[in-house]
């Protein structure tokens, strides 16, 4: 598959407040396009509050299509626009993300010399006074320190900053929305797609700005199910073959060597409040995990 002069569909799910996608698509509008074009397919997982108005005021900017669904998930939303993109290579990213004015030309050189892999770019936290978004940041920036380490054989991408070719994606049969309705479906997608031999890289300069204004309480309910998704993972992952759970705890193990850059580069006075929020992390996180365990093993 040759990139050159490819086109791109990027797929937005929504199950959020109409303002905040008005922010994802006021970036979309200005983004500079690959020589091939890009669409923007919007799925509206079950939003509270339709999103037709929001939508409407960027159709003159925008190649734009809006879906709807019953409210099953990001994983099964993504998958709903994928169907029926029209580009050859697939762009995801999220209500609550701006990327940046390159991203897709970034992406689309990249895919020059990589036509065939799943490319990740680097998130970047926006809202930098909201502690409970920059610890969040912070846990996928280690994350990615650890399994992104050698950016040329790449192990794992958060799904607000993915790109694919739209036939291979189909290929791999996208996101697993049986399972991973609530997180982790990333992780899985990324294990699957290694598994069956396709490449990965990392690619930095593509950039994506996060704004997910977190509370205490959206913080932990957010951890908890990504405990739950991990949990799920390393079943699935256990099923199939493709890693053991004991293969991750390398990353617990390292976590704290790899913090400590970043925590010295915090204000003083903020550092012991982040250390505080990722001790909770790791609480809620493990509640996650063994909830999702107990009721996977009272259904059997």
């Amino acid at each position: 598959m040759n990139s050159s002069g490819a086109s791109f569909s990027i797929v937005v799910p929504a199950c959020a407040p109409p303002v905040q996608l008005g922010g994802c698509l006021d970036a979309l509008g200005v983004l500079a396009g690959p020589t091939g074009g890009f669409e923007v397919i919007v799925v509206d997982d079950g939003s509270p509050r339709p999103l037709q108005d929001v939508v409407k005021r960027f159709r003159s900017r925008l190649n734009l299509t809006l879906l709807r669904q019953s409210n099953r998930g990001p994983g099964a939303a993504r998958n709903v626009g994928a169907r029926i993109a029209r580009g050859a290579y697939l762009a995801f990213t999220d209500a609550d993300c701006r990327p940046a004015r390159d991203w897709l030309t970034v992406l689309a050189k990249r895919f020059q010399d990589s036509p065939n892999h799943m490319l990740g770019g680097h998130t970047v936290n926006r809202l930098t006074s909201n502690r409970y978004a920059e610890t969040s940041q912070l846990i996928v920036d280690v994350a990615y320190a650890f399994y992104n380490r050698r950016p040329e054989a790449a192990r794992f991408f958060a799904s607000n900053n993915l790109a694919m070719p739209a036939e291979l994606f189909r290929e791999v049969g996208g996101f697993d929305e049986s399972v991973f309705r609530h997180a982790s479906e990333d992780r899985e997608l990324c294990d699957r797609w290694r598994y069956i031999g396709r490449e990965m890289a990392f690619v930095p300069d593509a950039i994506v700005f996060h704004s997910h204004a977190l509370t205490l309480s959206g913080f932990c309910r957010q951890h908890f199910a990504y405990g739950r998704g991990a949990w799920n993972y390393h079943s699935v992952r256990a099923r199939r073959g493709s890693g053991r759970l004991r293969d991750d705890l390398r990353f617990h193990t390292r976590f704290i060597r790899l913090l400590a850059d970043p925590l010295a580069r915090l204000p003083r006075s903020e550092r012991w409040k982040i250390v505080l929020l990722l001790a909770l992390w790791q609480a809620i996180n493990a509640g996650g995990f063994c909830y999702e365990a107990l009721r996977a093993q009272a259904t059997r």
